[in-house]
């Protein structure tokens, strides 16, 4: 599917705020659209876990004629930021920015790809390739082979999920103040946990995964919609707990009908109050050619748009509008 609009280019700025508010308008029904068709009509591959949508986005001037190149948006199913299906479907917060941004990106054609973290991982790492992840954290590992932008929105950091019935299994491992103290968890080799494969969970919960003595206790899940399927193995008892967002871990609960009363979640010991993430591309010319327009446009739009698309899924949405206004108060990396 293409959308085509006409130019702004040489306007009045009056004039172009308005096209680009209508530019806006337009993409943002056409991602609603394409999330309810795409998901629908087609099923994921079994073996590459992906579903594509396309998004041209045309903006040259008229009478100009010359080929752009194509950027790959690389999504996962990853609630309250992205959400493939069901009755919110592309409400997710970076559903809602990714038509702000690339109505501000005219230099290129956009493609969305829907894809599960490690297709997603290995998208980035092709030096042939050039795409995008709006969804990305830093890790020294990552930054090897991926160009990351400067921070574009802050995530209340990953914890643990458990069943509430459970809770015996872990009270000897909280701290007074209600974290879990997850290497001593991991150490004691008395519950097995699920984990999203190649999704880094923050610098503290990667180091600690990283080091336990126990790794066959991680139960690593390589496909779509990881989180809500690790869920309901949770509860036929195939392990005792996920690591996740706690936003992330609600959301899926909601749709299948979990009461969020049987739930539980534990900050991890250590870990920070809030992590930031990132938008990664291909480390190669084309991908730095175009983090030079990301970075500049996220200057705007994180304060403008994106921390109000996240708050709206924050449980404690006031707490977290409080604590966004120091989000970007430290130099950037």
């Amino acid at each position: 599917m293409k959308y085509s609009e006409r130019p702004v280019a040489n306007a009045c700025c009056r004039s172009a705020k308005r096209d680009r508010r209508r530019i806006v308008l337009g993409l943002s029904q056409i991602f609603r659209e394409l999330h309810r068709r795409m998901v629908n009509r087609y099923p994921r591959c079994p073996k590459a876990g992906l579903v594509l949508l396309v998004l041209s986005v045309l903006g040259a001037t008229p009478g100009t004629v010359y080929a752009k190149e194509t950027l790959t948006w690389l999504l996962r199913d990853f609630p309250p930021l992205t959400i493939f299906a069901g009755p919110q479907a592309g409400q997710g917060a970076i559903d809602k920015l990714m038509p702000e941004l690339i109505a501000r990106m005219p230099e290129y054609n956009h493609q969305i790809m829907h894809v599960n973290r490690a297709r997603g991982t290995q998208m980035l790492q092709d030096p042939d390739g050039f795409a995008c992840d709006p969804t990305l954290l830093w890790t020294p590992e990552r930054e090897k082979t991926i160009l990351f932008s400067i921070p574009t929105y802050a995530t209340p950091s990953n914890g643990v999920t458990i069943e509430r019935r459970k809770d015996a299994l872990f009270k000897p491992f909280l701290t007074e103040d209600g974290h879990l103290d997850l290497a001593a968890l991991l150490a004691s080799n008395t519950v097995k946990i699920g984990i999203v494969a190649e999704r880094s969970y923050g610098s503290v919960v990667d180091k600690i995964l990283g080091a336990t003595t126990q790794p066959d206790n991680l139960i690593l899940h390589y496909g779509n919609s990881a989180v809500g399927s690790m869920l309901q193995m949770e509860r036929m008892d195939r392990f005792q707990a996920i690591i996740s967002y706690w936003p992330e871990a609600r959301y899926h609960a909601q749709q299948q009908g979990i009461p969020l009363t049987e739930l539980e979640f534990f900050p991890v010991k250590g870990a920070p109050k809030y992590q930031f993430a990132h938008i990664g591309c291909s480390k190669t010319d084309k991908g730095r050619a175009a983090m030079d327009i990301i970075n500049r446009e996220m200057r705007v739009l994180r304060t403008t748009k994106l921390i109000g698309f996240y708050a709206q899924w924050m449980v404690k949405r006031e707490e977290y509008l409080r604590d966004a206004q120091t989000f970007f108060d430290e130099p950037e990396k």
